[in-house]
């Protein structure tokens, strides 16, 4: 009996102990532990209540969105070509081996009444342009204009209503790390919209042959977005897809857009002149770098250094000197080559740019008013530029431009038969010439299996023509 007693007093004194514990320790806690559980900041974040992981000022891009996929549009290029498969039925029914090749793109409408902006390479070569909207209505487009050397084409189509349009933005404002989105057609898939950053800008593809100025973004890019829109978190056009950089064909990290200063400025003088009216500064050079700086015995490392000044240009007028270091135009901020051909591709024959340089050690800003296109280069002739009227009257006609240097392949034959740098070409493929803007648009539109018929006026004063292929 004594027994049982001692156990039951035992087991009595365990629980009081355990309840006093529990009392204690455990219950006070439990309260802070419930409002732990409930409160939006234990364990996983939802987006409705944990504004540490969305916060209030995080950009929304869907507006951006949602504008410019109603402006982007779907470009179809029929073009006919010679095919090299022959079929049974091309033998039996004796059917021709000219095909339709359709490719496709992506353009951005610009305004109301129908023009859109698109790549050049887009409708390439095409015989029929067809322009879908995000609607699903399709229209046949016209080609109003192209530019190959900045990739830009504007065509047209006549809806039967005011279409939504995307406004320009200024692309000299975008920074490297601002947030855009690309929105295109890649691979047929429309109203596809992707999101990057800015990666770099003034980007030049060609190793400083061309003068190209990309804005450089890590927004997915893949063929059928050549052509469509660049926005910024705002939903304005900052530039115009074109390329990628890739070992595959499809999108691997690098894309690259013609920035939207450019563009628009090449539709404007499509436009209102035909054709694009190019402001030369008429300076040579490259990028500033160390060999420079310690020839010079600067501590600039950054700017283009003028290595020549053409004669007759804007900057010579101006009296920017060969060793002058461009820093800036009109605030822009010069570091390279493609800084500048880049600006200078916004503007016109006749516009003033202010040219901040370093000469001496001293800054000083000079303003400077840009001139046409002075040379051109015919990679089997040579270099060719404006004649002046001395010049001219000098071989006895009213218009022509003149030879300033012969090219290498055909220079000793050329002299051989007294044509020489200073000699007076008339026409080229029998079309009268008058500035190397005339000879930049006959080449351009010149056929690649078209012969080059030179008319020139030689050393002896004597008509004479050759022909190239």
């Amino acid at each position: 009996m004594k027994k049982i007693t001692s156990l039951v007093l035992v087991s009595v004194l365990g629980g009081a102990i355990t309840l006093a514990s529990y009392k204690l320790f455990i219950e006070k806690e439990q309260p802070a532990f419930s409002k732990t559980q409930d409160s939006s900041n234990y364990a996983i974040p939802v987006s409705h209540s944990n504004t540490n992981y969305f916060p209030e000022n995080a950009i929304d891009f869907t507006n951006a969105a949602e504008n410019t996929v109603h402006s982007v549009v779907h470009v179809m290029n029929t073009s006919f070509g010679t095919s090299d498969r022959i079929t049974f039925q091309d033998l039996i029914f004796g059917r021709s081996a000219q095909r339709p090749q359709v490719g496709s793109g992506s353009g951005v409408i610009i305004s109301p009444d129908g023009y859109i902006i698109t790549n050049n390479h887009v409708i390439d070569g095409a015989n029929k342009l067809t322009v879908t909207l995000n609607d699903n209505k399709t229209y046949d487009a016209e080609l109003i204009g192209t530019d190959s050397r900045t990739d830009i084409a504007l065509i047209k189509i006549n809806p039967e209503e005011d279409l939504p349009y995307s406004t320009f933005g200024d692309s000299d404002q975008a920074k490297i790390g601002e947030w855009v989105l690309a929105v295109g057609n890649p691979f047929n898939l429309t109203s596809t919209v992707t999101a990057g950053i800015i990666s770099a800008k003034s980007r030049d593809l060609s190793g400083g042959k061309f003068n190209q100025s990309f804005i450089q973004t890590d927004a997915a890019v893949n063929p059928g977005n050549s052509g469509g829109a660049l926005v910024n978190s705002r939903g304005e056009l900052i530039g115009i897809n074109t390329a990628i950089s890739s070992q595959t064909g499809s999108y691997i990290g690098y894309s690259f857009a013609v920035p939207s200063n450019i563009a628009r400025k090449v539709v404007e003088d499509i436009i209102e002149f035909g054709n694009v009216q190019n402001g030369v500064l008429g300076v040579t050079g490259g990028a500033l770098n160390n060999a420079i700086s310690e020839k010079l015995s600067i501590n600039e490392t950054q700017g283009f250094y003028v290595d020549s000044v053409e004669e007759g240009s804007g900057a010579d007028k101006a009296g920017i000197q060969s060793g002058d270091i461009i820093k800036k135009i009109d605030n822009i901020d010069i570091t390279k080559f493609s800084d500048l051909s880049g600006y200078l591709n916004t503007k016109r024959p006749g516009d003033d740019v202010q040219v901040t340089i370093l000469r001496d050690d001293n800054i000083k800003t000079i303003q400077a008013t840009l001139v046409r296109n002075q040379s051109f280069t015919i990679p089997q002739f040579g270099v060719l530029k404006n004649a002046n009227a001395s010049e001219l009257k000098k071989y006895g006609v009213s218009s022509g431009v003149k030879i300033a240097q012969l090219g290498e392949a055909y220079a000793n034959y050329l002299r051989a038969n007294n044509v020489n740098e200073g000699n007076i070409i008339i026409s080229i493929n029998n079309e009268k010439v008058k500035d190397v803007d005339d000879v930049q648009e006959i080449i351009k539109n010149r056929s690649p299996y078209e012969p080059l018929r030179i008319e020139l006026i030689n050393s002896n004063g004597e008509l004479e023509k050759y022909n190239f292929r």
